[in-house]
C-alpha cells in the first residue's frame, strides 16, 4: 500500500498516533520523535478520526494536541511522501486532504488547545492553527519556508488561517522570506497565546485545559462555532490553479529530491 493511501487504523497501529483520555481531557500525540513528528499521510486521517471520537464523546470538554519529545510539535509533511507525485489529481487530493483535516478540527465542538514545542512547520504550522488557543514553549520556530525548500504553496484556507491570525503583511513577509518566527514575536503577532517555561509546558496546558472544562460547554461550542462561521464566511473554497502551478512544476520535482538528499535546490520558476 502507497503511503498516498495509508490508513488511520495503520498509523495508529504503527504508534505514529497516540490518544489518551484522562476526565475531562483528551491528548493526541504525534509520535515519530526520531523525524520531528513529521506527518505520514495515515497521521493525518488518524487526526480526522481523533476529531470524530472527542465529538462523539460527552465525557471529553478539551483537546490537546501535542508532539512527542523536546524538538518538535511537528516539523510538517514527511517529504518522501511527494516523489509519488506525478499528476495534477495528486497535487490537489494533497491539498483537499489538509483541507478536509483541518478543516474537521476547525468544526470540533470541543476547545483545542495546541501545546507547541521547537519546530511547528508546514503541515504542523496549519495543524496550530486550526487549534483554538496555542502555548509555546520559547524554543518555538513555526513557519511555512516552502519558497526555500519545496517551492510548494499552501491551499487558500491555509493561506486565510495565517491571514486571520497574523495579517496580509506578516504573513506575506513570513513566507516571502521562508523564515520561522520564534516565540516572542508568534506572541506579539497574535499567533500565540502564551509563552511558558519548557518545564512547565504540560502542566500549564492541563491548567488551562481544566480551567476551561470546568466551564458551561454550551457556551464555549456557541462561541467556538461563531467565531468559525464568521472566519469561514470570507474565506474561497479554492484556488486550484496557485497549486497546480507550484506542484507540477519543475522547481518543485528537483526541490523534493534535493531535500532528501540534503542539498540546496536551484530555482528555475518554470
Amino acid at each position: 500500500m502507497s503511503s498516498a493511501s495509508q490508513t488511520a487504523a495503520e498509523a495508529f497501529a504503527a504508534g505514529e498516533v497516540l490518544y489518551e483520555t484522562d476526565g475531562p481531557l483528551a491528548t493526541l500525540t504525534f509520535n515519530r520523535p526520531t523525524v520531528r513528528n513529521a506527518l505520514t499521510f495515515g497521521m493525518y486521517e488518524a487526526l480526522y478520526e481523533i476529531c470524530e471520537r472527542v465529538d462523539n464523546d460527552e465525557a471529553i470538554r478539551v483537546l490537546l494536541l501535542k508532539g512527542a519529545g523536546e524538538a518538535a510539535f511537528v516539523a510538517g509533511t514527511d517529504i518522501s511522501q511527494f516523489r509519488t507525485f506525478d499528476t495534477p489529481e495528486d497535487a490537489l487530493t494533497y491539498e483537499e486532504r489538509l483541507d478536509r483535516v483541518i478543516g474537521r478540527l476547525d468544526a470540533v465542538q470541543k476547545p483545542i488547545i495546541a501545546v507547541l514545542r521547537g519546530y511547528t512547520v508546514g503541515g504542523g504550522a496549519a495543524i496550530a492553527m486550526g487549534a483554538d488557543l496555542r502555548l509555546a514553549t520559547p524554543e518555538l520556530q513555526f513557519g511555512v519556508p516552502v519558497a526555500r525548500t519545496l517551492g510548494n504553496c499552501l491551499s487558500i484556507r491555509n493561506y486565510a488561517r495565517l491571514v486571520d491570525l497574523i495579517g496580509p503583511a506578516r504573513t506575506k513577509e513570513l513566507l516571502f522570506t521562508a523564515r520561522f518566527a520564534g516565540a516572542e514575536e508568534a506572541k506579539a503577532a497574535g499567533l500565540v497565546n502564551e509563552i511558558v517555561p519548557t518545564e512547565r509546558l504540560d502542566e500549564r496546558a492541563q491548567e488551562l485545559a481544566l480551567q476551561i472544562a470546568q466551564n458551561a460547554p454550551l457556551t464555549i461550542r456557541a462561541t467556538k462555532e461563531a467565531v468559525r462561521r464568521l472566519l469561514e464566511h470570507r474565506r474561497l473554497e479554492s484556488a486550484d490553479d496557485l497549486v497546480l502551478m507550484c506542484y507540477m512544476s519543475e522547481d518543485f520535482r528537483n526541490a523534493v529530491e534535493a531535500f532528501l538528499n540534503k542539498r540546496k535546490p536551484e530555482w528555475q520558476g518554470k
